[in-house]
């Protein structure tokens, strides 16, 4: 596989996947999920890999060790039709395992499945923006086996089994997966859980789907792309706002998912700006910048993060008092100004790795720090308490 479709963000993995089913989903690709992971990995479960009859695949599991060997496994799964529970022991650097020679200090489980439509309404539901726990059974108890499958929507609190599944949501313990399935789905995380369920323990594998943040980037300069490409890829939608005509905003910024044309006075009609969405504020010009900062601070929106020297936002502060307007602490609390961690760094890319790197510690709830200075483990480790249910 080359290295742009191994990097590509977790996002275009989901779309690829929907691409496919629209175009035939007749089981010929194969899907490859971790399920679990014992000690160390590059990647935590829930991270996917879409398999296809060439011979190549899109997306990554590991740093690049197995994704060959998966290739190979897919074969097995798409001639049999049936998923497969495949363990990588990665332990030892001396087993030379494979003849790869690799010791990724980890054991990896990764399901195996033909992409069939069973999968639709999961990238459906992320395409549209809306979070959904996928419950696949890894190890059955007789009315479930291996690759049946339930989808859990929060926003409805309702379980569902797929049109292409000829079993009952009846069969599946929902009374006992609804809480652990609306925390994953919410965080974005996925674990394994056992449950007692007809007298007999049932292996789960909840895979927590959250829809993609959203990123409004507010400018139309040169400086914007690098911002908007970094973002992009670090599975964030993209919307690039401009308030001035005379630039083609799809052209200049291939990488945005939509662009905006509007004015710093009509953002709340024209701009969906919730809890989920961040904001960059970067249009150079201080009227448009405090006009945006004014609104976004009126929102629910996490992070507001606006380009230039501290003193120049003391001057928009001067600004607003002479207008009778003033700002408390609290009020404040969510504008990063100047942007941006510090990393060092001058260059045009320099400045947007900054930028996104600040955007992904508000995301993910995390103090920047050195990942040496750390104690435990780097990836956050998944824990839930499931009780009995219905």
């Amino acid at each position: 596989m080359t290295e742009s479709s191994w990097s590509v963000p977790e996002t275009e993995v989901v779309q690829r996947v929907h691409e496919q089913l629209e175009a035939d989903g007749d089981g010929t690709d194969v899907l490859a999920t971790i399920v679990a992971v014992e000690g160390n990995a590059y990647r935590r479960p829930g991270a996917k890999m879409l398999l296809d009859a060439a011979g190549t695949g899109v997306g990554a599991i590991t740093a690049g060790c197995l994704e060959d060997e998966l290739l190979r496994a897919a074969e097995t799964v798409r001639e049999s039709g049936r998923p497969e529970l495949v363990t990588y022991d990665l332990m030892d650097d001396d087993d030379d395992v494979w003849g790869l020679g690799v010791g990724c200090n980890g054991i990896i489980d990764v399901l195996l499945e033909p992409l069939t439509e069973a999968y639709r309404p999961a990238v459906e539901a992320f395409d549209e923006g809306q979070d959904v726990a996928v419950c696949t059974v890894i190890e059955g108890n007789g009315s479930l086996t291996r690759g049946d499958r339930a989808y859990y929507h929060p926003d409805t609190d309702r379980f569902e089994t797929p049109e292409a599944d000829a079993g009952s949501i009846d069969e599946w313990p929902v009374g006992t997966l609804a809480e652990p399935a609306a925390d994953l789905a919410a965080r974005g995380k996925a674990a394994t859980l056992e449950v007692d369920h007809e007298g007999r323990t049932l292996e789960l594998f909840v895979d927590g789907l959250a829809a993609p943040p959203e990123l409004v980037v507010f400018g139309t300069g040169h400086d914007v792309g690098p911002v908007t490409e970094l973002a992009a890829r670090n599975d964030f939608r993209v919307t690039v706002v401009g308030f001035r005509g005379g630039v083609d905003l799809e052209e200049r910024f291939p990488d945005a998912d939509r662009t905006v044309t509007t004015s710093p006075r009509s953002l709340a009609d024209d701009l969906e700006l919730g809890e989920r969405t961040y904001a960059v504020v970067m249009t150079h010009n201080f009227v448009d910048d405090r006009l945006t900062v004014e609104t976004l601070l009126e929102t629910e929106v996490p992070y507001v993060g606006l380009m230039g020297p501290r003193e120049r936002f003391e001057e928009m502060l001067e600004e607003f008092a002479a207008e009778g307007r003033t700002f408390d602490e609290a009020d404040l609390e969510t504008l990063y100004t100047p942007i941006g961690l510090d990393l060092g760094s001058g260059s045009p890319y320099g400045i947007a790795h900054s930028i996104v790197a600040e955007l992904l510690a508000v995301h993910n709830d995390r103090v920047p720090r050195h990942l040496s200075s750390r104690e435990g483990h780097i990836h956050e480790r998944v824990e839930l308490e499931v009780e009995a249910g219905e």
